[in-house]
């Protein structure tokens, strides 16, 4: 590679569809649509995602503004089914997505509780299955569990979204042995979602070999989210071709960056 030469990583393909940036990034808690417009155009995203259940869809003023302001021909949209408790409702959600926004794309959320925002297994497992025999592209949010993914793989799952940390909790990735786990055991992109919560943490789960971050609050959340979304840019680009470029093996002890072949001796 000559000097000054572009330098480019791969972009992110989920299900076919080919996306320039590989990070998704929610729409709430913004402090105003003004700062969340700005904060998606700094974050480079073409992928945004939006919440179904917190939408006013029957054409009242409300968040569903939100959707008047996001150019379509610039942003993919991803409605995703945050709030759901059992496997019916978010198949109803994700039903209910496909007739407003005319998109078979759905984030799948199923929740067991309140507190910690874990996902419920079972229940997301049941409503996966229903929603890709309707037809939908399915991309599961998850526990880091190996054989989740796995089995949400082999159910014909687009992508599985495996948590850093508890949703909004900011505490970065918690487990990274098991998101590299994930990331060898399955063929299809791994999006971690929740818990990332500045730059670093951003470009560690890049290096680890992940295909893209889902992330809101990180951005939304920070005392300058504009800057925010630019920051979590840069990182993600820094960490994916870091990945990409292959990096040395850890070693114990030291090794000498000079050759010793040839010394003068003194």
């Amino acid at each position: 590679m000559e000097w000054g030469q572009n330098i480019n990583m791969s972009n992110l393909i989920i299900a076919g569809k080919e996306f320039k940036s590989r990070l998704i990034v929610g729409t709430s808690r913004y402090p105003d649509p003004h700062t969340m417009m700005q904060s998606l155009e700094a974050s480079g995203t073409d992928f945004v995602t939006v919440s179904i259940r917190r939408l006013n869809l029957s054409g009242v003023e409300g968040q569903e503004s939100i959707l008047n302001m996001i150019d379509r021909k610039k942003y993919s949209i991803l409605p995703n089914t945050a709030g759901c408790f059992t496997a019916k409702e978010a198949v109803l959600t994700a039903q209910l997505a496909r007739e407003a926004l005319e998109t078979n794309w759905v984030k799948l959320e199923v929740i067991g509780d309140d507190e910690t925002l874990f996902p419920d297994v079972t229940e997301l497992l049941k409503a996966a299955e229903q929603l890709l025999a309707e037809g939908f592209i399915v991309l599961p949010y998850c526990n880091d569990d190996p054989i989740t993914c796995r089995k949400l793989a082999d159910m014909g799952c687009a992508a599985v979204m495996p948590l850093g940390a508890p949703i909004g909790s900011g505490m970065g990735i918690r487990n990274p042995y098991n998101i590299q786990i994930i990331r060898d055991l399955v063929s299809i992109p791994v999006i971690v979602d929740a818990g990332v919560g500045t730059a670093s943490d951003a470009a560690l789960a890049m290096e680890l070999g992940v295909d893209g971050i889902l992330m809101n609050t990180a951005i939304a959340g920070a005392q300058h989210p504009v800057n925010m979304a630019k920051a979590m840019k840069l990182a993600i680009e820094a960490g994916r071709l870091a990945y990409e470029s292959g990096r040395i093996p850890k070693r114990l002890y030291a090794k000498a960056s000079s050759p010793v072949e040839g010394i003068i001796n003194t």
